[in-house]
């Protein structure tokens, strides 16, 4: 299993130093709604306290969580992918401190630097598997609970 990655951690110091010159700190009060799935997904998120899950509408359900997010977590990678839509919904679990990027300022420091730009999507990309990881571990376990009471 991949180990969790964290964006800021991630970056050699020049490059985060580079990059946390796009930030603005933004704080979210609990049970605030940060995005919803299909919204314009045009920044993203590092954590720097408190909790945010992320969630899924299910036709006939509620929302069910798929993932939770903490301290030193980033929060949107929609932003980096056509169509630029969020693929879940976000929510802040408890109150949130974050350092906020918008999408563009980003992208353009990316083609700026291309070694900070395939640095950021490679690390990105980590998270990406590590989630998709333990997502799958998620539904395995539940499958398995599902068959066992059947």
């Amino acid at each position: 299993m991949t180990k969790a990655t964290k964006l800021l951690t991630a970056l050699p110091p020049a490059q985060r130093q580079r990059l946390m010159t796009l930030a603005r700190e933004v704080s979210f009060p609990e049970d605030t709604r940060i995005f919803e799935p299909e919204g314009v997904a045009d920044r993203f998120w590092v954590i720097r306290s408190g909790a945010v899950s992320l969630d899924q509408q299910v036709p006939s359900l509620q929302r069910i969580t798929v993932a939770s997010l903490g301290s030193g977590d980033l929060l949107g990678w929609s932003w980096l992918f056509p169509p630029y839509r969020w693929d879940f919904g976000a929510e802040a679990f408890s109150p949130v401190r974050a350092y906020e990027f918008r999408a563009e300022p980003v992208l353009a420091l990316c083609e700026e630097d291309p070694a900070l730009g395939m640095t950021l999507v490679r690390t990105i990309a980590e998270i990406l598997a590590h989630r998709l990881e333990m997502t799958r571990g998620q539904l395995m376990e539940q499958y398995a609970l599902r068959r066992r009471s059947s």
